[in-house]
């Protein structure tokens, strides 16, 4: 079983990301699409964490980023389609000081969502 940041624990919750259909939805429904994301490179201490929780506040994104004794960071990203995959394309270049190797995104089918974009401690 994965482990939780205590930190944040009580601001997520598990929650699907697919839609709850209803009988008449709103012509402006947007889906909700949550994304994993393991980014390589030179990703660590270039100020990547910080610079992708900007971001994905400026998206109005939930979810967190966090750096991974590996070198690599990762990150859970829960929102509007369209705005999980800005914050995927900028994944890819990251802030200035990075390097960015590769990014994988993995489709989340039912996942963690924290109110906001927070920071986690490394594991």
């Amino acid at each position: 079983m994965a482990r939780r940041d205590p930190a944040v624990a009580a601001k997520c919750h598990l929650m699907s990301s697919t839609p709850t259909p209803k009988s008449s939805p709103p012509a402006t429904t947007t889906i909700a699409v949550t994304r994993h994301l393991r980014i390589t490179g030179r990703v660590q201490g270039v100020w990547y964490r910080a610079s992708m929780t900007e971001q994905a506040k400026l998206l109005d994104l939930q979810g967190w980023v966090r750096n991974r004794h590996d070198g690599s960071v990762e990150a859970l990203a829960h929102g509007p389609a369209h705005a999980v995959q800005a914050l995927i394309d900028w994944a890819h270049q990251g802030p200035k000081l990075a390097r960015v190797d590769g990014v994988q995104v993995t489709v989340v089918e039912e996942g963690e969502s924290c109110s906001g974009f927070v920071q986690r401690e490394t594991v």
